[in-house]
C-alpha cells in the first residue's frame, strides 16, 4: 500500500507542476487551483507513505520521477523541445534512484 501512496503522490505533484505551468503566473484560476490541490495531495500522500518507508530513497523516487513526468509532460501538453543532454540527463537522475535503492532499499529497517 505504501508504494500506490507514493505513485499516487508522484502523479499528483506532476498534475500540479504542469498546472502551475498552465497557469500563466496563477493567473488562471482552474489551473491555480489544481496546483494548490496536487501539491497538498501529493504531500499528504508522500506523508503516509513514509509511514513504513524510508525517507531518503522515497524521496528520491518521489523527486526523479517527478521530473520525469514534468518533462514528458511538458514536452507532450506544452511543445517544449527535448534535447539530448536532457535525455542525458534524465537518464542520469533515473541511474541516481537506483543506486540509492541498492544501497539501502525503501522499507524501514
Amino acid at each position: 500500500m505504501p508504494y500506490v501512496l507514493l505513485a499516487l503522490a508522484i502523479v499528483s505533484e506532476v498534475a500540479a507542476t504542469l498546472s502551475l505551468r498552465a497557469s500563466e503566473g496563477l493567473s488562471k484560476l482552474v489551473p491555480s487551483a489544481v496546483v494548490v490541490v496536487g501539491y497538498l495531495v501529493s504531500f499528504a500522500l508522500m506523508a503516509r507513505a513514509l509511514t513504513a518507508l524510508n525517507v531518503g530513497p522515497v524521496y528520491a523516487i518521489w523527486s526523479a520521477l517527478g521530473t520525469i513526468g514534468a518533462f514528458v509532460g511538458g514536452v507532450v501538453l506544452f511543445d517544449e523541445p527535448v534535447r539530448p543532454l536532457t535525455v542525458v540527463g534524465a537518464v542520469i537522475i533515473v541511474l541516481g534512484v537506483i543506486v540509492m535503492n541498492l544501497g539501502g532499499g525503501v522499507g524501514q529497517g
